[in-house]
């Protein structure tokens, strides 16, 4: 689930130059996520904190920009909404993907995304996720930006 949704919750937050949304507040930022799966419409909801700054932003921005399976368009709409179009190739699967982030100020944005997988993926044929993140305060003592905090309290360090 992680991986799909990665790809779908990085075009929310990706910074293009072309269409570059506002830097976001570095800190503590808490992310509401509800997906639905199909076939089914199976719901999920979860949320976590990440903690963030520009240089963790630029990093994960560079990690999309430079996959070389990917095609990536971003487009502004307004002053404070960008789409997001893009296709993935993977070994024996193709992800598209739409999706639209209205950003409230540089502490909070607001998006929705769609994405089809062809096969499908574990069963999966497409899934919506709907995004609410914003920004809570300093990261804890501790934390590095990429650490997240789950619902249960547990700390995940970024992977190296």
């Amino acid at each position: 689930m992680y991986a799909s949704t990665g790809v779908l919750l990085a075009l929310a937050a990706w910074d293009v130059n072309a269409a570059a949304p506002p830097k976001l507040q570095a800190g503590l930022w808490e992310s509401r996520v509800q997906s639905t799966e199909n076939p089914g419409a199976k719901k999920t909801e979860y949320s976590f904190k990440l903690c963030r700054d520009h240089a963790y932003d630029r990093q994960t921005d560079d990690l999309v920009k430079k996959n070389k399976n990917c095609t990536t368009k971003i487009e502004r709409l307004a002053d404070d909404r960008f789409s997001a179009a893009s296709r993935c190739t993977v070994p024996g699967m193709v992800i598209d993907s739409k999706g639209l982030s209205i950003y409230r100020n540089n502490t909070a944005i607001h998006s929705e995304s769609a994405a089809t997988y062809t096969p499908p993926l574990y069963g999966k044929t497409d899934e919506t996720i709907i995004q609410d993140q914003h920004y809570v305060g300093a990261c804890p003592a501790g934390m590095k930006p990429g650490d997240r905090i789950l619902p249960d309290g547990r700390l995940v360090r970024r992977p190296k």
